[in-house]
């Protein structure tokens, strides 16, 4: 299996992507969203195997102080083999010298962040437009 980890988003297989998305259930996310919000992320980390885009993780930095990682996201085909480990690994790697570095994750994956050094935050705050959201993350 040739694994490969970079950030080249110029050459990417946006249906691939699209499919990674759709595989863990979240929907809408069109071929535009995956490219604007791609394109607006200034730390990637894109994994193929083969050529084939299998996994990813964005993040959003200022690049001094603050940043954000987003959809670390690994088709359910290669889960359980470290993949999104090795993800954040990547983008952690990349953000070694920000001050705080965020991160919103779904139900349930906790334990897994914590494994790489992350905890929760007493001050977070947060607006969710969609209600399902809403209920599901806010106090």
């Amino acid at each position: 299996m040739d694994l490969r980890i970079h950030s080249d988003f110029s050459k990417v297989n946006l249906d691939e992507m699209k499919e990674i998305y759709s595989s863990v259930g979240w929907t809408k996310h069109t071929k535009e969203i995956i490219k604007q919000v791609f394109e607006a992320s200034n730390v990637i980390a894109l994994v193929t195997v083969n050529g084939r885009i299998i996994g990813f993780g964005r993040a959003m930095t200022d690049g001094v102080f603050n940043a954000a990682i987003y959809d670390v996201i690994v088709h359910p085909e290669f889960q359980k083999q470290g993949i999104a480990r090795q993800i954040m690994e990547y983008l952690l790697d990349k953000l070694s010298n920000i001050s705080c570095v965020h991160l919103i994750s779904i139900s349930g994956n906790e334990d897994f962040y914590n494994k790489l050094g992350l905890k929760r935050i007493k001050t977070g705050m947060a607006r969710y437009l969609n209600p399902n959201l809403a209920s599901e993350y806010l106090e």
